[in-house]
């Protein structure tokens, strides 16, 4: 391999790697425009036979320091040597890369230069639909959650975080195609006007409020046990930590709603039925509801589900019912008011292939690593008269998920989780900001409750009200305002942004095909 080809692919890893600025908890947006400018500049100065090549070494570098987070859960809890860690993590972003491989080897190979910004948003959302989708998906990193602090966060309520994704790839191909020595005049005006008009209307965009607040409160509280990963599944550690949960709830009964962690109850329901009526009959005597993670076993049907059940109030009591002394709880074992999480993380929460991978090395013999999957759409979570739409762990990240279980009714997004397999990374940095994404999206405040942090409440604006500090046991407890309206993006969710990059890329390929006929004349 000749030495320039070397050194191109180096700096293409290195602009991948850049991306990783852009995201939480660095959020320096700008990087991010920087970088993939460069990156298409750099793909215009080559030959088409390596395009394929720089795409790959992008994606390597983008995913292999963006998701570096992935690898302490594979290596402090998966149970492999180093060279099996990461031999798996190489192999995990090598699969990811294979998307801007193939993205950059389509777009130059049908598409000249000066068209690529109008082809590529659509082969963009082609990409991320992809990514998203193909074996069960995994669409973290998405560039427009890098822009939640960036000018374009205005059009996140519009289009949605991948429809400005779209955008930022428009914008960045149509800057690296004024930058090109040879660059023709008309286009580079016309590249200037369209920054222009994305960046203006965005801030104008900014200004703008789709929900208004009620005049409404709730109070939530949000335990964060702060329960060591290596403990979570110990039998000997299930009623200290189911006592700890209690405990610490104790003081924080005048709550509406309290909310705990994903499986914050570490037995499974059957065996945990005394605990739950006891912490219904608690909640029930406060006038406050709970809202928890467990896992649920159907020992007649052999499914296990990860679940977020409610106890205590489903309704606020009217005045005359709070003198009643009955308990008014709703809990029965499996009664209805309930979430089982629908994405499944691979390895994690299902094993594919599990006959024979199962034996195969520790990482794939987790514990609680065989769920049956939940309903795409379900009811929300009803509790002391709230509602609320569950999200567990990173189905925080899925915006179409969320929005198919969003209705009329619902107050809230909840999203549970327990980042403890990651350590220190800055992998729970990025799964609170795809959070604030989600809240300014759909324009809904967002209750994120995890183990060991980041616990926080997001308003409807995608603002970060109140949080905890990580690898602390501690209580949030805030005072939420309900808000009334609905965003654009959450009336007509994606279909607006696939209609506009469609009508891009057709006019790309008119021009294409006009331009070859040109080329045959001659």
């Amino acid at each position: 391999m000749p030495n320039s080809l070397i050194s191109k692919l180096v700096a293409a890893i290195g602009l991948g790697g850049l991306l990783t600025l852009g995201y939480a908890p660095f959020s320096q947006w700008w990087v991010v425009v920087g970088a993939f400018t460069a990156f298409i500049y750099l793909l215009a100065q080559n030959d088409k036979s390596n395009h394929f090549k720089l795409g790959f070494a992008f994606g390597l570098g983008w995913f292999g320091v963006g998701i570096s987070w992935v690898h302490v859960s594979i290596a402090d809890f998966g149970g492999l040597p180093l060279i099996g860690s990461v031999s798996l993590m190489l192999l995990l972003c090598s699969y990811l890369a294979l998307f801007p491989a193939t993205l950059c080897f389509l777009l130059t190979r049908y598409f000249i230069i000066q068209l690529w910004p109008l082809a590529l948003p659509f082969m963009w959302l082609i990409m991320e639909w992809l990514r998203s989708e193909l074996f069960t998906g995994f669409p973290w990193l998405s560039l427009g959650y890098s822009q939640l602090h960036g000018p374009l966060s205005g059009w996140l309520p519009v289009i949605g975080e991948i429809g400005v994704s779209s955008i930022l790839v428009l914008l960045c191909s149509a800057a690296a195609c004024w930058l090109l020595p040879n660059g023709n005049q008309n286009n580079r005006a016309a590249g200037a006007l369209v920054i222009a008009i994305a960046l203006i209307s965005s801030l104008t965009l900014t200004q703008h409020s789709w929900v208004t607040p009620t005049g409404k409160t709730a109070k939530i509280a949000m335990i964060q046990g702060n329960i060591q990963q290596e403990l979570r599944w110990v039998p000997e550690q299930d009623l200290p930590t189911m006592l700890k949960y209690k405990n610490m709830t104790a003081e924080h009964w005048d709550a509406d709603v309290i909310i705990w962690p994903e499986a914050a109850i570490p037995r499974l329901e059957p065996a945990a039925l005394d605990y739950l009526h006891e912490m219904d009959k608690l909640a029930v005597e406060h006038n406050s509801a709970l809202i928890t993670g467990i896992v649920n076993y159907n020992v007649e049907t052999r499914e296990a589900y990860n679940n977020l059940i409610s106890l205590g109030l489903k309704q606020q009591p009217s005045p005359d019912e709070q003198d009643l002394t009955v308990p008014r709880g709703q809990y029965y074992y499996v009664h209805g008011n309930r979430y089982a999480k629908h994405h499944l993380l691979p390895i994690g929460e299902f094993i594919p292939f599990e006959g024979w991978l199962r034996n195969l090395a520790p990482i794939f013999d987790l514990p609680m690593s065989s769920f049956s999957r939940g309903d795409y759409q379900q009811a929300n979570l009803q509790a002391n008269g709230y509602f609320f739409a569950p999200a567990i762990c990173f189905e925080i990240a899925f915006p179409n998920q969320i929005a198919a279980n969003l209705y009329e009714h619902t107050n809230f997004i909840i999203t549970v989780s327990n980042d403890a397999w990651f350590g220190h990374s800055h992998g729970p940095a990025q799964h609170l900001e795809i959070a604030q994404v989600r809240a300014k999206e759909f324009g809904l405040p967002v209750l994120r409750a995890t183990n060991n942090g980041i616990t926080a409440f997001i308003d409807h604006r995608g603002h970060i009200q109140s949080r905890l500090p990580q690898f602390e046991a501690a209580v949030l407890s805030d005072t939420i305002p309900l808000v009334q309206g609905q965003t654009p993006y959450r009336l007509l969710g994606n279909w607006p942004m696939w209609l506009m990059a469609l009508l891009s890329f057709s006019a790309a390929v008119y021009f294409s095909r006009r331009n070859v006929k040109s080329e045959n004349k001659i």
